[in-house]
């Protein structure tokens, strides 16, 4: 044949086809266009698939099987955090995300609104209430992607390119703000300094280039930063903003960035109403104040009140629409990329059940929680701390000076049922609790740790 058949849904797979492509975008093999993706990434040589699977009931089957495979944190006491975690899910919040008007099948978008668009208002207003901030958006695909937004916001209002990191940052959240922003945006690290910001260190940092003085709190190892009006200050000092990345968990009884100086506050929202599922379900929230300069800069969508064409009526609808990529599409100053609408109900559904004395009371018990753990695994003979930081829910404890390295530990604890934390560089552990975790599943932790170090 001189002109080969193109299957209709995957036309790439002609060679001819293909070729074509690759001639068109000026590339000599497919392999150009994965040139920054590690090849220590990439899967060598054929994936390991099944035989074909001839009926539901033998797929079914199989999927089974690997699920199986998984433990849950139901099964085992787990201590894992690292990004996402173990908090405790209402009823209602699954009963109500599992109604037909809002379970959609992409990004939260329904053909008809049977009261969403009024769902994620009352979202942002209780995520505006709790985090002292006047405008918050509709999440974004993930917290890595609302704070990278933050930090490009914060360069496109001040025509600067620097970001100055000032604490310890989950290192994936790092890679995917560097992937996000490199091309316009140079990211400078500041090492912390007994958990929290290097004053002196970050007053060096901060120039006249600097866009915003990124805070991380809790960090990735749980330390909450003390120092951050004096940050925010060094920042305002220098013409830059304050960009504040955090988890909204405890902000019923914590002061919340806003109070103390930050211009920007993002993060994830999968501690409030979103179970772990494999990495859990992830949505981004950005706050700013209202200021024009900054709520015309978000390139997420915002959901308001607005009138309609019959005088003394109103709905809920997209507010200054015109400055999203969804108006603008190419000529956008960002694109907006998928939403997490489903979670932003989720989150606003877990809100309103709490209200603001549950929140209250939760803040203050992940406080003591972390306490109790950070006091219990101090007294392990061999163990310490590594920083002297207040902490919520995390906490990195280093194996130098013990019997068995932390990948070892792990090892020995998870044979006998129970998932200490995470293993981190240096021969440390970061332990984390949430108000699932009792003080005597840390009585627990604490004692079959003494044991197995006792053993070897």
């Amino acid at each position: 044949m001189n002109n080969p058949v193109t299957h209709p849904y995957i036309p790439n797979t002609v060679p001819a086809v293909r070729e074509e492509i690759l001639a068109a975008v000026g590339a000599a093999d497919i392999e150009e266009f994965y040139a920054d993706i590690p090849s220590s990434l990439r899967v060598q040589g054929s994936l390991n698939l099944p035989a074909p699977l001839l009926s539901e009931a033998e797929l079914e089957r199989h999927v089974s099987g690997l699920l199986n495979k998984n433990t849950s944190t139901r099964e085992a006491l787990s201590f894992l955090g690292a990004g996402t975690y173990n908090h405790y899910v209402p009823s209602v919040v699954d009963e109500v995300i599992g109604r037909s008007e809002f379970l959609t099948a992409y990004a939260g978008e329904p053909y008809e609104d049977h009261g969403r668009f009024q769902a994620l208002f009352e979202y942002q207003s209780m995520m505006g209430e709790l985090l002292n901030m006047d405008v918050v958006n509709v999440p974004t695909y993930d917290g890595m992607q609302a704070t990278a937004t933050a930090l490009a916001m914060a360069g496109r209002i001040t025509g600067r390119r620097g970001i100055v990191l000032v604490s310890d940052a989950n290192p994936d959240l790092v890679s995917k703000v560097t992937d996000y922003v490199r091309s316009f945006m140079d990211l400078t690290i500041i090492p912390s300094s007994n958990g929290t910001a290097d004053l002196a260190a970050a007053e060096q940092a901060i120039g006249a280039d600097t866009a915003a003085v990124w805070i991380q709190t809790p960090s990735f190892h749980g330390a909450l930063e003390e120092q951050g009006a004096r940050l925010a200050q060094l920042a305002h000092d220098a013409g830059a903003l304050a960009v504040v990345g955090t988890d909204p968990i405890a902000y019923g009884a914590l002061t919340p960035p806003a109070d103390w100086g930050a211009d920007i506050v993002c993060g994830d929202i999968q501690s409030l109403g979103i179970h772990q599922w494999f990495g859990g379900g992830r949505g981004g929230f950005i706050a700013v104040h209202d200021d024009p300069t900054f709520v015309l800069e978000m390139p997420s969508r915002l959901f308001g009140l607005e009138s309609t064409d019959v005088p003394g009526e109103y709905g809920f609808g997209d507010v200054a629409w015109d400055r999203t990529s969804f108006a603008l599409r190419e000529e956008g100053k960002e694109w907006v990329g998928t939403a997490a609408a489903l979670w932003g109900i989720a989150a606003g559904v877990y809100l309103a059940s709490m209200g603001p004395t549950g929140m209250a009371e939760l803040g203050e018990t992940l406080l003591a929680r972390t306490a109790y753990a950070a006091q219990q695994l101090a007294s392990v003979d061999g163990l310490e701390l590594s920083d002297s930081a207040l902490h919520l829910r995390e906490i990195a404890v280093d194996f130098s000076n013990a019997s068995l390295t932390s990948t070892a530990a792990v090892a020995a604890l998870r044979a006998r049922g129970i998932e200490p934390g995470v293993v981190l560089p240096g021969n440390r552990l970061l332990v984390c609790v949430t108000e699932q975790v009792t003080a005597a599943d840390i009585d627990t932790l604490a004692a079959t740790l003494t044991a197995v170090l006792k053993e070897n």
